[in-house]
């Protein structure tokens, strides 16, 4: 199995890509450390991930606070030994608007969570990975290197944009450890945030779920949307050893929309 033995942190664990990438660690051989601010949201995902609990563990974490970030990193070592990967998919991704009507206090939260929190985050695990090495798999999202023309999430983007541009300079810095940094950037991706879009906009606009969809299929390569499942596939592929010599890399994962 691709992570069979391996210890993965995820964070951000809530009804969509973050369960999705823990369901895919344990499917695939790995214990699964669960971090989200929402208790009840974890003891759900870990009961549906694993139901005798003997390869998941979950702890309430707010990844702006650096004593939470450490906490979650000592449970991976007190329950399994080892830290071998760390996934990040928690975020705040709400925030709408561009530059014109911005609010900078809310911005700077955006960038405390997406980038600092992060960092945070990475750091808590450091010392672990550092014992063997390991990877540290970034989620990013295609609106950081290309605007998309639905939807306006500047500050989200600003913020993964400088994650990307930080990933570069943790990959140089750690590779020596044998830790490995890699990015994630999914485009539109089929889960409950893109599902709650498709129902509001045909909504609003008085029009069936079927054509909102098809204005955003008939922008990629492929016929349907990528899923919060092929973006968890990507992220346990890199967090693997079988992406051994990858590091400094982003993968877009998005049915060919944008193609670099």
């Amino acid at each position: 199995m691709l992570l069979q033995g391996k210890t993965v942190v995820v964070s951000g664990v809530g009804p969509g890509l973050g369960r999705r990438i823990a369901e895919t660690v344990v499917r695939d051989g790995g214990n699964a450390v669960l971090g989200a601010r929402t208790e009840a949201n974890l003891a759900k995902s870990a009961a549906e991930i694993d139901p005798e609990g003997g390869r998941t563990a979950y702890l309430a974490t707010d990844i702006t606070d650096e004593a939470r970030c450490e906490a979650l990193a000592a449970l991976a070592l007190s329950r399994f030994g080892a830290i071998d990967a760390v996934v990040h998919v928690a975020a705040w991704d709400s925030c709408f608007g561009g530059l014109e009507e911005a609010d900078f206090t809310t911005w700077q939260g955006v960038l405390d969570v997406n980038l600092l929190g992060t960092l945070r985050m990475t750091r808590a695990c450091l010392p672990a990975l550092k014992e063997h090495g390991g990877a540290v798999v970034l989620i990013g999202t295609q609106s950081a290197v290309a605007a998309p023309s639905q939807v306006q999430q500047t500050a989200y983007a600003a913020s993964k944009g400088a994650l990307t541009s930080a990933m570069y300079s943790m990959a140089r810095e750690l590779g020596r450890h044998r830790i490995r940094v890699n990015s994630v950037l999914p485009g539109w991706m089929w889960g409950p945030p893109v599902q709650a879009y498709v129902r509001f906009t045909a909504h609003t606009e008085g029009v069936a779920e079927a054509e909102v969809l098809g204005r955003l299929t008939e922008r990629t390569a492929l016929p349907e949307l990528a899923t919060d499942g092929d973006v968890a596939e990507a992220a346990a592929f890199l967090a693997s050893d079988r992406a051994r010599a990858i590091t400094g890399q982003s993968l877009l994962v998005n049915a060919g929309e944008l193609m670099r």
